[in-house]
């Protein structure tokens, strides 16, 4: 054999490998057995556009099996946004199932904006409840109750973008248990009526601005728990107590330091008193040496001393006396 014939074979050979390695040769005969119009030629601009044609060719096999027309230009460029093209082509699927209006368009920003969109489509046909949490609230007459509520929503696929998700339809249901339970006069009646809270928190329009639609809001458990409002006046009692006794410590602190004030008083006029006396002999020395005073003079003003202080001791003996027969007198039998 001549060596042309050998390198045209050669060529040939590395020419369908390429080929074959490059197209997806298996995908488009799949396509044509299920009757999907597609180019051997797109497929290989696939490649070129860093698309993966398989996550294009069999959403899209899916699709028109299901009597669903998506053009491929659009799985295309939703797949190279970002997009999951089997997801949505799935969802669109669910939709036509169920009668629900969705186009292709509405699943795709859905799907771009983080929502599982088929999920979205699934609780549209079969509602999910949604559990709160213990839900705690104080009624009126200060006991606590512990309320928990099933909220069942259904997806409202007009306001899926844009719309808020469970965790504010929860908020909002708690904030409205607290709010009915709040302004209950007694705990008693949430007890008898518990569906009031239901009719309460329904009546808020609390679907407002989310992604689903409030079916029903039924209270499934509702404790009674602490008795705040007697715990509240018991601390306040406590803390008036202490109040109480520091101020009577305050006042007790204030008459003890007055007391020793009054003490040191005593004791600074005892000294000017003793002062004062000291300087009566040299007041009596400068009399009688100026001769302002005579002797007798001061021998009449001794004696007068002297007399003044008999009597008083006779004065205190007989106190004395006077008391101590008192006491005997009360210590006699009696007949």
């Amino acid at each position: 054999m001549e060596p042309t014939i050998l390198i045209a074979i050669f060529v040939i050979l590395l020419f369908l490998i390429l080929f074959f390695n490059f197209v997806p040769f298996g995908l488009w005969i799949s396509a044509l057995a299920a009757n999907v119009k597609i180019g051997i030629f797109n497929l290989a601009g696939m490649r070129l556009r860093r698309v993966t044609p398989s996550k294009i060719v069999i959403p899209l096999i899916k699709a028109t099996k299901a009597g669903v027309l998506v053009p491929i230009n659009k799985l295309e460029a939703h797949y190279l946004a970002g997009g999951n093209v089997d997801n949505v082509v799935n969802s669109l699927i669910a939709a036509q199932r169920a009668n629900i209006p969705l186009e292709f368009e509405r699943a795709a920003a859905i799907d771009l904006a983080g929502r599982n969109v088929l999920e979205a489509v699934q609780m549209s046909v079969n509602p999910r409840v949604i559990e709160t949490p213990i839900i705690a609230a104080i009624a009126k007459d200060g006991i606590e109750l512990r309320a928990k509520a099933k909220v069942t929503v259904r997806a409202n696929i007009d306001r899926l973008v844009g719309g808020a998700g469970e965790q504010t339809i929860i908020a909002r249901v708690g904030e409205g248990v607290v709010t009915t339970i709040g302004s209950s006069e007694t705990h008693k009646d949430v007890l008898e009526n518990p569906d009031a809270i239901s009719r309460m928190v329904l009546s808020k329009g609390l679907e407002t601005g989310t992604a689903f639609e409030i079916l029903s809001i039924d209270i499934a458990d509702v404790d009674v728990g602490r008795n705040v409002g007697a715990q509240l006046q018991t601390d306040q009692a406590e803390a008036d107590k202490r109040i109480a006794q520091a101020k009577a410590e305050e006042r007790r602190a204030m008459a003890v330091a007055r007391e020793q004030e009054m003490k040191a008083s005593v004791q600074e006029m005892r000294a000017k008193v003793v002062e004062a006396e000291a300087e009566v002999p040299l007041a009596l020395a400068s009399a009688l040496r100026d001769g302002k005073l005579g002797v007798m003079d001061y021998y009449n003003m001794q004696n007068i001393l002297a007399d003044t202080k008999m009597r008083t001791a006779i004065s205190d003996s007989g106190a004395d006396a006077q008391g101590n027969s008192g006491i005997n007198q009360n210590d006699r039998p009696g007949r």
